[in-house]
């Protein structure tokens, strides 16, 4: 998988993390900020964006 795919992917999810904390019903905010600094931080993602911000400067 590409820098820029990883990087879509994680964008992708965590919109979907950040859908759900939206929706009016009852939730666990704790766990869904819990899910969203995991895709976050996820080591290959990091490496990645780093690269693609290196490429970008």
């Amino acid at each position: 998988m590409t820098d820029q795919q990883l990087a879509l992917q994680a964008i992708s999810e965590a919109q979907l993390i950040l859908e759900e904390y939206l929706q009016p019903s009852p939730k666990d905010n704790a766990h869904i900020l819990e899910k969203l600094v995991e895709v976050l931080e996820r080591p290959a993602l990091i490496v990645a964006v780093g690269r693609l911000q290196q490429h970008g400067s």
